[in-house]
Protein backbone atom coordinates (compact mmCIF):
# COMPACT_ATOMS: atom_id res chain seq x y z
CA UNK A 1 0.00 0.00 0.00
CA UNK A 2 0.97 3.37 -1.20
CA UNK A 3 -0.37 6.65 0.70
CA UNK A 4 -1.09 8.45 -2.78
CA UNK A 5 -2.37 12.01 -3.66
CA UNK A 6 -2.70 11.33 -7.08
CA UNK A 7 -1.60 9.81 -10.43
CA UNK A 8 -1.19 12.43 -13.72
CA UNK A 9 -0.73 10.69 -16.83
CA UNK A 10 0.62 11.87 -20.03
CA UNK A 11 2.76 14.76 -18.47
CA UNK A 12 5.87 15.99 -19.67
CA UNK A 13 7.66 18.21 -16.73
CA UNK A 14 8.48 15.30 -14.46
CA UNK A 15 11.62 13.97 -16.92
CA UNK A 16 11.87 13.38 -20.55
CA UNK A 17 8.92 12.64 -23.03
CA UNK A 18 5.50 11.61 -21.38
CA UNK A 19 5.62 9.93 -18.27
CA UNK A 20 2.83 8.67 -15.30
CA UNK A 21 3.46 10.52 -12.68
CA UNK A 22 2.88 9.19 -9.19
CA UNK A 23 2.60 11.53 -5.91
CA UNK A 24 3.13 10.46 -2.79
CA UNK A 25 1.89 11.98 0.78
CA UNK A 26 4.42 12.46 3.34
CA UNK A 27 7.33 14.89 3.34
CA UNK A 28 9.32 15.44 6.65
CA UNK A 29 11.56 17.50 4.38
CA UNK A 30 9.01 20.77 4.07
CA UNK A 31 11.20 22.66 2.38
CA UNK A 32 10.53 26.59 2.07
CA UNK A 33 8.57 27.59 -1.40
CA UNK A 34 7.44 24.08 -2.09
CA UNK A 35 5.43 23.57 -4.98
CA UNK A 36 3.10 20.70 -3.20
CA UNK A 37 2.68 21.71 0.39
CA UNK A 38 -0.36 19.86 0.52
CA UNK A 39 1.34 16.94 -0.08
CA UNK A 40 3.60 16.97 2.86
CA UNK A 41 1.01 14.65 5.47
CA UNK A 42 1.14 11.79 4.90
CA UNK A 43 -2.45 11.51 5.76
CA UNK A 44 -3.12 13.49 3.22
CA UNK A 45 -3.03 10.69 0.60
CA UNK A 46 -5.59 7.95 -0.04
CA UNK A 47 -3.94 4.20 0.97
CA UNK A 48 -3.79 2.93 -2.97
CA UNK A 49 -2.77 -0.69 -3.28
CA UNK A 50 0.03 -1.23 -5.23
CA UNK A 51 -1.72 -3.14 -8.22
CA UNK A 52 -3.96 -0.69 -8.55
CA UNK A 53 -0.86 2.37 -9.34
CA UNK A 54 0.25 -0.61 -11.37
CA UNK A 55 -2.61 -0.98 -13.61
CA UNK A 56 -2.60 2.70 -14.33
CA UNK A 57 0.91 2.52 -15.25
CA UNK A 58 0.58 -0.63 -17.40
CA UNK A 59 -2.55 1.11 -19.47
CA UNK A 60 -0.60 3.60 -21.03
CA UNK A 61 2.54 1.50 -22.84
CA UNK A 62 4.08 4.97 -24.09
CA UNK A 63 4.38 6.74 -21.19
CA UNK A 64 7.10 6.20 -18.91
CA UNK A 65 7.24 6.33 -14.95
CA UNK A 66 8.36 9.15 -12.47
CA UNK A 67 7.48 9.50 -8.59
CA UNK A 68 7.30 12.26 -6.92
CA UNK A 69 5.41 13.98 -4.18
CA UNK A 70 5.82 14.71 -1.30
CA UNK A 71 8.66 12.06 -1.33
CA UNK A 72 8.49 8.53 -2.39
CA UNK A 73 11.58 7.65 -0.18
CA UNK A 74 9.48 8.86 2.93
CA UNK A 75 7.45 5.18 1.53
CA UNK A 76 10.32 3.01 0.57
CA UNK A 77 8.64 -0.36 0.59
CA UNK A 78 5.43 0.30 -1.14
CA UNK A 79 7.25 2.68 -3.44
CA UNK A 80 10.12 -0.46 -4.09
CA UNK A 81 7.39 -3.01 -4.29
CA UNK A 82 5.72 -0.73 -7.19
CA UNK A 83 9.29 0.27 -8.87
CA UNK A 84 10.30 -3.82 -9.28
CA UNK A 85 7.18 -4.43 -10.57
CA UNK A 86 7.20 -1.65 -13.05
CA UNK A 87 10.66 -3.11 -14.37
CA UNK A 88 9.68 -6.28 -14.62
CA UNK A 89 6.50 -6.19 -15.88
CA UNK A 90 7.35 -3.06 -18.17
CA UNK A 91 10.45 -2.40 -18.52
CA UNK A 92 9.87 1.54 -18.64
CA UNK A 93 12.02 4.16 -17.21
CA UNK A 94 11.45 5.21 -13.98
CA UNK A 95 12.82 8.95 -12.73
CA UNK A 96 12.28 9.60 -8.89
CA UNK A 97 12.46 13.00 -6.89
CA UNK A 98 13.45 13.09 -3.08
CA UNK A 99 14.48 15.53 -0.71
CA UNK A 100 16.97 13.63 0.35
CA UNK A 101 20.48 13.20 -1.15
CA UNK A 102 21.92 10.09 -2.86
CA UNK A 103 24.41 9.82 -0.14
CA UNK A 104 21.72 9.69 2.57
CA UNK A 105 19.59 7.16 0.86
CA UNK A 106 22.49 5.02 0.97
CA UNK A 107 23.05 4.86 4.48
CA UNK A 108 19.04 3.63 4.77
CA UNK A 109 18.08 -0.11 3.44
CA UNK A 110 14.67 0.72 2.60
CA UNK A 111 15.43 3.22 0.56
CA UNK A 112 18.53 1.79 -1.32
CA UNK A 113 16.40 -1.09 -1.82
CA UNK A 114 14.14 1.46 -3.81
CA UNK A 115 17.33 2.81 -5.86
CA UNK A 116 17.90 -0.47 -7.05
CA UNK A 117 15.34 -0.04 -9.35
CA UNK A 118 15.63 3.69 -9.88
CA UNK A 119 17.21 5.18 -13.51
CA UNK A 120 17.63 8.47 -12.74
CA UNK A 121 16.80 10.23 -9.23
CA UNK A 122 16.66 14.04 -8.87
CA UNK A 123 18.00 14.73 -5.42
CA UNK A 124 17.98 16.99 -2.54
CA UNK A 125 15.68 19.39 -1.16
CA UNK A 126 14.51 22.71 -3.05
CA UNK A 127 16.39 25.78 -2.07
CA UNK A 128 14.27 28.81 -2.36
CA UNK A 129 17.47 31.37 -2.62
CA UNK A 130 19.11 28.62 -5.23
CA UNK A 131 15.41 28.75 -7.51
CA UNK A 132 16.26 28.82 -11.10
CA UNK A 133 13.24 28.64 -13.32
CA UNK A 134 15.68 27.65 -16.06
CA UNK A 135 16.84 24.32 -14.94
CA UNK A 136 15.51 21.09 -16.55
CA UNK A 137 13.72 19.05 -14.18
CA UNK A 138 14.32 20.33 -10.88
CA UNK A 139 13.84 23.73 -9.15
CA UNK A 140 17.02 24.75 -7.50
CA UNK A 141 20.75 24.36 -8.27
CA UNK A 142 21.45 21.92 -5.79
CA UNK A 143 19.18 19.34 -6.92
CA UNK A 144 21.18 16.73 -8.70
CA UNK A 145 19.84 14.79 -11.86
CA UNK A 146 21.63 11.42 -10.78
CA UNK A 147 22.18 8.57 -12.73
CA UNK A 148 21.22 5.99 -10.33
CA UNK A 149 22.51 2.52 -11.99
CA UNK A 150 25.80 3.90 -13.22
CA UNK A 151 26.15 5.71 -9.26
CA UNK A 152 25.73 1.87 -7.48
CA UNK A 153 27.93 0.35 -10.29
CA UNK A 154 30.84 2.58 -9.85
CA UNK A 155 30.11 3.50 -6.22
CA UNK A 156 30.22 7.16 -6.64
CA UNK A 157 27.64 9.86 -8.14
CA UNK A 158 27.45 9.53 -11.72
CA UNK A 159 25.34 12.29 -13.22
CA UNK A 160 22.91 12.00 -15.75
CA UNK A 161 23.66 12.82 -19.02
CA UNK A 162 20.94 13.05 -21.46
CA UNK A 163 19.67 15.46 -24.34
CA UNK A 164 21.66 18.51 -22.92
CA UNK A 165 20.90 19.15 -19.50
Amino acid sequence: MISLIKIVEDTTVDGPGFRTTVYAAGCPNACPGCQNPQTWRKEAGRMTPVEDILEVIRADEFADVTFSGGDPMYQPEGFARLARLVKEETHKNIWCYTGYTYERLLQNAAQRELLNWIDVLVDGPYIEAERDPDLLFRGSRNQRLIDVQASLRSGMVTLYQGNGF
